[in-house]
């Protein structure tokens, strides 16, 4: 009897996240004494004839919502059959910006892997299962946390000595003119001057520089500090083939970039057209892992890296089969208040910022599958009412 889906579950659940609210314009998340920022994460679970069910917990409300368009199709189809289902759902979402791919495909990654008793990295094929990881903090804050320069700069001395070999600093991205720019300057050259012949050091200014020039400021500071990346500056939403190119052209600092490129073939594009110098890729963001694993293919064929956006088993197993990349992003981290982990993982598993061994490194789940279990008791103890079944 060929394998079949036989109905799928999507479960949106709430959790607290203390110490934690966002800044002025009401986005960033930053460090906030007393605060409690409630996030929304979606539980999903394919169920299948031979009572194997492939689970993932991730996602997003906009890209839950896609999933409405496709469940209905993959509901009697083999699990077995990502690249087609990859293909179809593709087309179907040919409008949108197909971000409920991913936590789909991924399910049925888990699945697979629990079907032949083997992580997920085992079937892409493994190359390393210990992954050097680099600390991504919340953004700046204004309220005793990261909210100056030296803070910075002592988070990253910690960091080092905890074994991170690399830093990347999310800072108060200067949208608020000449001063705010002035102390991301000055955020740059303390750490660099701290840290900068011990570490890699990146940093992301999540697109809230508001011109170019703003931008070319920022990037020649990184410049003389010898920064390994520049991630997303300015305001064009990090999607500006042109304006990227511009800067890399002006620049001695590696620009990094594609993180809110949807789609293989814009990613690919990018590349060609000389606009990145690193990759970026997500297998919640790329359409899941049969995705984000294309895009690592596509650098490797340019002789470029990938790297991959943010933490969770997904991205460990991706990275574990993926030669061209360099670090695993343990994020958000910050020295006073917890990263934004959903309480979900039952046994060991952990993104906090003490999760890296005494090198820096990060083991890769080696269970069925994803390699951690879910806590659907809490999952479904703390339901929204938002919940789903395709059969």
């Amino acid at each position: 009897m060929a394998p079949e889906i036989t109905s799928i579950e999507s479960t949106e659940f709430a959790y607290p996240i203390e110490d934690v609210g966002t800044d002025q314009h009401g986005f960033n998340l930053v460090y906030e004494p007393g605060s409690v920022t409630e996030r929304k994460l979606f539980g999903i679970k394919i169920h299948t004839n031979e009572g194997i069910t492939g689970e993932y917990v991730g996602g997003n409300s906009p890209g839950a919502a896609q999933i409405n368009t496709f469940a209905d199709y993959l509901v009697g189809k083999n699990p077995l059959e990502r690249e087609r289902h990859w293909s179809e759902m593709k087309r179907a979402m040919r409008k949108y910006d197909r971000m409920g791919i991913g936590p789909i495909d991924i399910a049925l990654w888990d699945y697979a892997g629990k079907k032949y008793d083997a992580p997920i990295h085992e079937l892409l094929g493994t190359y390393r299962t210990r992954l050097p990881a680099y600390a991504s903090t919340y953004h700046g804050d204004e309220n005793g946390g990261l909210d100056t320069p030296e803070a910075f700069a002592d988070f990253a001395e910690t960091c080092f000595e905890m074994g991170y070999g690399g830093f990347k600093i999310h800072g108060w991205g200067g949208s608020e003119g000449s001063r705010d720019l002035d102390r991301e300057l000055a955020a740059v050259h303390a750490v660099g001057e701290r840290v900068g012949d011990e570490m890699d050091l990146m940093h992301d200014p999540a697109c809230e520089l508001e011109t170019y020039a703003d931008a070319l400021k920022l990037g020649r500071a990184l410049d003389e500090e010898g920064f390994f990346w520049y991630e997303d500056p300015y305001r064009d939403g990090g999607i500006s083939q042109h304006a990227h190119r511009k800067l890399r052209q002006a620049l001695d600092t590696p620009v990094l970039q594609t993180e809110h490129v949807r789609g293989l073939e814009p990613a690919t594009d990018f590349v060609a057209n000389e606009s990145t110098d690193f990759l970026r890729a997500d297998p919640e963001y790329d359409g899941g892992i049969t995705g984000a694993m294309k895009r690592a293919k596509v650098a490797e064929g340019f002789g470029l890296d990938v790297e991959f956006h943010a933490p969770g088993p997904a991205q460990r197993h991706c990275i574990a089969a993926i030669r061209n990349t360099n670090y695993y992003e343990l994020a958000l981290v910050h020295p006073d208040c917890p990263n934004t982990q959903p309480p979900v993982y039952e046994g060991g598993y952990s993104d906090m910022l003490d999760a890296v061994d005494d090198d820096g490194l990060i083991e890769v789940p080696d269970g069925p599958g994803l390699g951690v279990d879910y806590d659907w008791e809490y999952i479904e103890d703390n339901a929204t009412g938002s919940v789903h079944t395709y059969n």
